[in-house]
């Protein structure tokens, strides 16, 4: 991941977290949902490591939320 980029991974992350609590699921229940480990969920919603697209998708799929919601990024 580029450090010119981390805010925007830390913003993608806490939007993640905000709407997987809101639908009352874990980081375990999510992540097995889109098929990745617990771990990789943890890191991605800390912006401790760079995320794909495909798990992007997989996971505003599986959030039922839409992509502009999971990138709106409120100052």
């Amino acid at each position: 991941m580029q450090t010119q980029h981390f805010n925007k991974y830390k913003c993608l992350g806490l939007n993640i977290a905000y709407y997987r609590k809101s639908k009352g699921l874990s980081q375990s229940q999510l992540a097995e949902m889109v098929k990745i480990s617990r771990t990789h969920m943890s890191r991605i919603e800390t912006a401790d490591c760079a995320v794909s697209l495909d798990v992007v998708f997989e996971i505003s799929d599986a959030l039922s939320v839409s992509l502009d919601k999971l990138f709106d990024f409120r100052d």
